[in-house]
């Protein structure tokens, strides 16, 4: 077993009181594993893949339970994404097709970059959101249950309240001082006293509900064009925004570019920009270049670390589909792996072997990344995988970007907008989206789903996605396992890769002896304790032999995998 490997699970109680249905819940069990070949939902929230599963027990498909799952956990996990934000999603149908929708906020048309004021949050960060569309074509194009049914247990969290876990109320303290200074945030996520909300409070939110109630009758055109985009626009207007009407109503989801490579044998897929799918697969082809057997554990990860560093170079690229091809080619992947330092002898020594170049005349990485602008490295977004009985799977990510996003909610309407505009994510011509580093990804054996996956991190969604898949499939660790094994993430400096930060903690970190083996290859090491510091994946693992999905959450959040219980006598209570 490779170091740091745990199995984490967690109980929490959660009050389901759909109105769906006569159901309530009033202890319901959220372990961080599930398996059922009926399908698993798997949230950064329990109550959201409660609300996903729930879907499934109703008879409804994959689609369904990711459009529930993600009304809900904008309920409740708002630090991390809201209606007001973005989404990605990854879409696998029951026929092994492979689509994909990009809900990514924009910049407003009529924006001008040269006046705009820099802020990192407030009314002039706010774009125009795509959270909502995404989800209404998810549910449009995919989806089997009537939306006022998918949305019930948003809607019910949102009017009757949840009680705060500890990580949720803690990044909503964080953020208290920028909260106060708007007056729709402070009604929403302060005490009337102006304190924060504490662990086990409970959140009431009576007009997020009303909001989410008017788009389960209404669809897209109630939160795009109707009273809620007026209100929107006037709030934006009165406060020094840039929304504008007019620039929600032109809002459309779009078509994501599906990418597609291979590593050791299986089919990798992704999305390309504004996602970062591409350079998760770059990274892994040329990770693939390598034999993880010949070396050791931390060798291996310092190969991760640098394959990922030289991916990363690509961020900024072009958007086209050109581009695309040439990031995800195998060529491209074995041109750049002769940057990356490898044993000078097959295993590692105990003194530690001499290290060099791969490709002969190459140079480590040295001026490849100079000058590489990447997005704050901010722990914020969130992911859920979904899957049913039927061989349709969904991996969607949504964010606000940092935490509590922009900070400002429209009095009345009960939910945060992203951050967006005012440059931070290097973004800011009218009609672009921006570009992130979300990553639905899935893994495809034949055809046949392996793993669908995606994370929370910032740009070290990337590096978490990668090393999920690497250590299942050169490791042979089943995702739970996979999830709790340690991670290691570049460290860009103005000449290139300056190291790489390793997890590091008592139980779940790479060991003392890891991280001096890891000073003696020449690496600058940065250990970092700090829990979900390397991203946050909640995803699922299909074993084709036994027809059975595996959903893990992520140990470092507070997360669940829930699956639909069986059919049997009527509940309820």
């Amino acid at each position: 077993m490779k170091p740091g490997i745990r199995v984490y699970t967690t109980t929490v109680l959660a009050v389901l009181a759909f109105t769906v249905v006569p159901l309530r819940l009033d202890a319901q069990s959220a372990p961080q594993v599930a398996r059922s070949a009926d399908g698993v939902v798997v949230a950064a929230q329990p109550l959201a893949a409660a609300a996903g599963a729930r879907m499934l027990e109703l008879g409804g498909n994959a689609a369904d339970a990711a459009v529930a799952a993600a009304f809900a956990i904008s309920v409740v996990e708002p630090s991390m994404n809201s209606i007001g934000g973005r989404n990605q999603i990854l879409i696998r149908t029951p026929d092994g097709g492979v689509a994909g929708i990009d809900g990514t906020t924009s910049v407003p048309l009529g924006y001008d970059p040269a006046t705009a004021p820099r802020a990192a949050y407030g009314y002039p960060t706010v774009g125009v959101p795509g959270s909502v569309a995404g989800l209404m074509r998810l549910h449009e194009e995919y989806g089997s249950l009537p939306l006022t049914t998918i949305m019930a247990p948003a809607i019910d969290y949102a009017a009757h309240g949840f009680r705060l876990l500890p990580g949720e109320a803690r990044r909503q303290t964080g953020s208290r001082d920028q909260v106060a200074e708007s007056e729709g945030a402070r009604r929403y996520y302060l005490k009337a006293d102006g304190s924060p909300y504490l662990p086990g409070d409970r959140l009431v939110q009576s007009d997020m509900a009303a909001t989410l109630r008017a788009i389960s009758l209404g669809g897209g055109d109630a939160f795009y064009r109707g009273e809620i985009a007026g209100r929107i626009a006037d709030d934006m207007a009165a406060n020094g925004g840039f929304l504008t009407r007019e620039a929600l109503a032109a809002y459309e989801a779009e078509d994501s570019r599906i990418v597609r490579g291979s590593y050791r044998g299986f089919e990798i897929v992704g999305s390309d920009i504004p996602a970062s799918g591409a350079i998760a697969i770059l990274a892994l082809q040329i990770a693939e270049v390598f034999d993880p057997d010949s070396m050791s554990d931390e060798a291996w990860a310092s190969v991760i670390a640098q394959s990922l560093a030289l991916a990363m170079t690509e961020y900024r690229r072009d958007g086209s589909d050109s581009s695309a091809v040439r990031v995800t080619s195998k060529a491209f992947a074995r041109e750049l792996s002769g940057q990356v330092r490898v044993p000078a002898e097959a295993t590692m020594e105990a003194d530690g072997a001499p290290w060099a170049a791969a490709g002969t005349g190459s140079s480590w990485l040295a001026g490849a990344v100079t000058g590489l602008a990447l997005p704050p490295e901010d722990g914020h977004t969130t992911h859920l995988s979904a899957a049913d009985g039927n061989g349709m799977a969904i991996a969607l990510t949504q964010t606000i970007g940092p935490g509590m996003g922009a900070k400002v909610a429209t009095p009345g309407l009960g939910f945060l907008y992203a951050v967006t505009l005012g440059g931070y994510l290097g973004i800011s011509e009218p009609g672009e989206r921006a570009r992130s580093g979300i990553t639905p990804f899935m893994v495809l054996d034949d055809g046949e789903p392996l793993l669908v996956l995606g994370a929370a991190g910032g740009i070290r969604i990337i590096s978490a996605v990668v090393q999920a898949v690497t250590r299942v499939v050169d490791d042979g660790l089943a995702l739970p396992a996979a999830l709790a094994a340690p991670r290691v993430h570049p460290d860009m400096g103005p000449d290139g890769l300056a190291g790489f930060s390793v997890e590091a903690g008592p139980e779940d970190g790479w060991s003392g002896t890891s991280l001096e083996e890891f000073r003696e290859m020449g690496f600058e090491i940065t250990p970092t304790p700090r829990q979900g510091a390397f991203g946050r994946i909640h995803g699922l693992q299909y074993d084709a032999a036994t027809r059975t999905w595996i959903g893990a959450a992520d140990p470092d959040w507070e997360g669940a995998a829930v699956a639909p219980r069986p059919a049997g006598p009527t509940r309820g209570g």
